[in-house]
C-alpha cells in the first residue's frame, strides 16, 4: 500500500481507498463504499495483478474493468479514471506474459474515452537485464518497498496535473 501517497502529492486532495488482496471485481462491487461516496473527480487505480495470480485471463481483468467504469461513469460521468499499468515483480514474474496482456487491453480500452488514461510504470521498474529491479521491492518480492514508490511518483505525478 501507498503509506506516502499524500506526502508525495502535496497541493492534491488524495485519499488511499486500495484493500489489499483486491481484484477489479472488488473495485466494481465495492465502489459505492470504496470511492462513489466522496464524489472524486479522479480515481487513480492500481489493480490486476491479484486477479491475474487468481488465475482470471487478461480479458475477464477487463471485463471488469469496463464494469467499474461503466459504474463510475454512470454515478460520476465527469470522473477520470487513470489505471496503473500491471507493475513487474520477481515474486509473480511467471505470469508476466499475462499481466503484459492485461495491461495491454486496458490501454487499448482506455483510448475510447478521454476520461480514461493509462499509466504505464511496467517499463520504469525493470533492470538493464530486463527483469524487475530487486532493490524496490519487500522481501515478500511482490510488494514495492520507499525505492518502488518513488518511481511510481516520478511517473505518475506529472500526469496527475
Amino acid at each position: 500500500m501507498w503509506k506516502t501517497l499524500a506526502d508525495d502529492f502535496p497541493g492534491l486532495s488524495v485519499m488511499n481507498r486500495g484493500f489489499g488482496g483486491s481484484e477489479v471485481f472488488d473495485s466494481f462491487n465495492y465502489a459505492h463504499l470504496t470511492v462513489l461516496q466522496y464524489l472524486p473527480k479522479h480515481i487513480v487505480m492500481y489493480a490486476g495483478g491479484n486477479d491475474i495470480n487468481a488465475g482470471k485471463t487478461p480479458q475477464r481483468v477487463l471485463a471488469d474493468f469496463k464494469a467499474f467504469v461503466a459504474r463510475v461513469h454512470t454515478a460520476l460521468p465527469e470522473c477520470r479514471i487513470s489505471y496503473i499499468s500491471n507493475a513487474p515483480n520477481p515474486k509473480r514474474w511467471a505470469l508476466i506474459e499475462q499481466m503484459r496482456e492485461c495491461s495491454r487491453l486496458i490501454e487499448e480500452f482506455t483510448q475510447t474515452d478521454k476520461r480514461l488514461q493509462f499509466i504505464n510504470v511496467y517499463p520504469h521498474m525493470l533492470g538493464p537485464d530486463g527483469l524487475p529491479k530487486p532493490d524496490i521491492f519487500l522481501k515478500d518480492q511482490l510488494h514495492m518497498n520507499e525505492k518502488g514508490y518513488a518511481i511510481w511518483k516520478e511517473v505518475v505525478g506529472p500526469l496527475l496535473k
